[in-house]
Formats: C-alpha cells, structure tokens, sequence
C-alpha cells in the first residue's frame, strides 16, 4: 500500500475541482485531498441531507465550497476560469435508485447533461490535464449472472439512475474521443460498488438506515434482505479516484475504464451486512425481514476488478467487517458529540498507513 503514500504527495499544491463536494463521498474526497495539502475547490448543491457529514465535519471552512447546480453550465464555467483546476473529480449527482423512479426527468438532467455540461467546461479549459467522472457499478446491462462484470461488458442501466450513468458513460466516452484526446487531457471513469461507512445519512440505503435505526432507539427495517453487492468502506474508491486520476495525469495511456469495487468475499447479501452491523454494535441490537413492494431493483451484482489490480497495483485494505465496524465506530462518536473532524483524519491516516 505504499503507493497510497505516493499518491497524497503527488496532490499537494495540485488545483483539484470536485464536484459533488458536499454530498458523503465527496465530504470524504474533500477532506483526503485538503490535508494532502491540494488547492480544493468544490461544486455542488447544498448537503443532500440533514444532518450532513460536510456540515458536522466543518470542512468548508478549509476550502472553496462553491453552491451551484451542476444543470448550470454558466456558473460552472465561470469556476472553471476562476480556479483553473489542473485536476477534474466529477461525483456530483441523483444517486438514489427509488428516488429516480419519483424523479426521473431530474435525475437524467443532473446525471446526463450534468456529465454534458463538465465535459464541456473541461473542453473549454486550457488548465485541465486529468479528468475522472465517477459512475457506478449499476451501469452494466444486469443479467443477475453468478460472476464479476467486466469493463467490456454491455452498458444499460435497468432504472432511470442506473441509464442515466449508463448515459453519463456515453457522453464522457464521445467528448473524450471527439475532443479531449486530441487536446491531451486525459480521461477515466470510474464504476464502484457499493460504499459505506461514516457519516451517511442518505435515504433509502441499507447502512444509513441501520445508522438511523440506532440513533432514534428503532428496530432496524431490511426491505430485500437477499440481493448481493460489493460493498467496500468509502475509503477504497476515493483513494482509487486519486490513484487514476494521478497517474493519467503523468501517463494518458493509463486513461480508461476501471472498475473498482471489493473482493468477491465482500460481496454479501444487504441481510449478512445487517446482521455484521448489528454484531459490532451491540446492545441487543436486531433486524427484520419487511418485504415492500417497490420498484425493480437489481438482485444480485459483482465486479471483476482484475484490470485496476494489474495495471495499477491496487488491492483493497479492509474487509467488510473493518468497513461496519468502522461505521459503528464512527457513529458512536457522532452519537456522543465527538470530533469528526479528527475521527476522518484518525481513518484516513490508518488507511494510509501513517
């Protein structure tokens, strides 16, 4: 894992834009890249939830946090030639699946031309060397087969959030090979798997909901205790990002494709991960099994992570039992009116290495 290490030093002093910045992955990017000592500007609505880990974490303070939508191609320009980001990271997003099934013509316009209007800007840059635009495991065309889907295999998504990044796909695909290339900014995607840990207050995901269960003294209600995924603690792909998004920055052939998710190990039904979270827990804590009729949802999903390990080295760290018990941890803190701050710098640190 000393490549990790490699890959803070190569961020101190970088122009890095994240968009996305104040949602649970990007609260987690910022703080990554703003104590390897980057220039962080961000770029997103306001804290999707409340409460929110960019709120209790106080890191706006610490960087420029822009408020804007991402649908606005205006503002976003005028970011781009105020900040003149060397280094592009786009997580901005409608991430939720049954929120997209209520919302759907918005969750294609921030997904879709929210893609179109970031490419765009990054056309029109002349400061742009590295651009990695964050998708998702859900992108593939899901045949509910019994192994890892690859790179190559067929992009569409079954719901309106799964198209849409199948589309965001797409578009960054066509700006890359009709503009970007030739311009020499290298380009990535990145599809992860599922991500948990600390600090997660989405609705209608599985650890939140145990985070909220807990907190407000509930049983903790599983609606498809059987489906599969690749879980992994968020730490894993924010840390991939950095790796792609640095060495095409020094090396454009390493501009591609990756998956990025856990070994087959990790990938355990959403009722195996209730019942780790309620083990390191404690306190008596439990789940029950509360069938809801709702809209089609993936049943079972893996990824093959074979061209990200031998290309880059890259192996994850921890297991999905660190990544609950991290969670647990973390939760316990915000319970008690800890300091967040230290416990993502305590996290981050020991996933480094330091």
């Amino acid at each position: 894992m000393d490549y990790m290490k490699d890959v803070i030093s190569f961020y101190k002093g970088k122009r890095v834009l994240v968009t996305g910045h104040t949602g649970f992955k990007g609260t987690w990017l910022s703080k990554i890249l703003i104590d390897a000592g980057a220039e962080v500007t961000g770029y997103a609505l306001t804290a999707p939830t409340e409460p929110s880990l960019f709120t209790i974490s106080g890191i706006a303070e610490k960087m420029d946090s822009v408020i804007g939508d991402i649908r606005d191609r205006e503002t976003l320009e005028c970011v781009f030639k105020k900040t003149e980001p060397e280094i592009v990271l786009h997580l901005a997003a409608q991430p939720i699946v049954r929120t997209s099934y209520q919302e759907p013509v918005y969750t294609y316009e921030t997904n879709v031309m929210g893609t179109v209007n970031i490419c765009e800007c990054v056309r029109k840059s002349k400061s742009v060397k590295s651009f990695l635009n964050v998708t998702t495991d859900k992108v593939y065309l899901n045949r509910e087969w019994e192994w890892g889907y690859r790179e190559t295999d067929m992009l569409d998504g079954y719901d309106p959030y799964s198209n849409s990044k199948s589309c965001s796909e797409l578009v960054t695909h066509s700006y890359n090979n009709s503009f970007l290339k030739e311009m020499g900014i290298a380009v990535s995607t990145a599809r992860a798997g599922n991500v948990i840990g600390g600090g997660d207050f989405a609705q209608d995901r599985i650890v939140p909901d145990c985070v909220r269960a807990v907190l407000e003294g509930k049983e903790i209600v599983v609606r498809n205790p059987y489906s599969t995924r690749p879980y992994q603690h968020v730490l894993e792909p924010l840390f991939a990002y950095l790796m792609i998004a640095k060495r095409q920055c020094e090396d454009i052939s390493y501009a591609d494709s990756y998956n990025v998710g856990p070994n087959e190990c990790d990938c355990v039904t959403t009722g195996e991960l209730v019942t780790l979270f309620c083990k390191q827990w404690g306190e008596g804590l439990t789940w029950v099994n509360q069938s809801q009729d709702g809209p089609h949802e993936a049943n079972f999903l893996q990824l093959d992570c074979a061209k990200l390990k031998k290309l880059f080295g890259w192996q994850p760290k921890w297991h999905i039992e660190d990544a609950i018990a991290k969670t647990c941890e973390f939760t316990k803190i915000y319970r008690n009116a800890g300091n967040i701050e230290r416990e993502m710098e305590r996290e981050i640190q020991e996933y480094i290495g330091v």
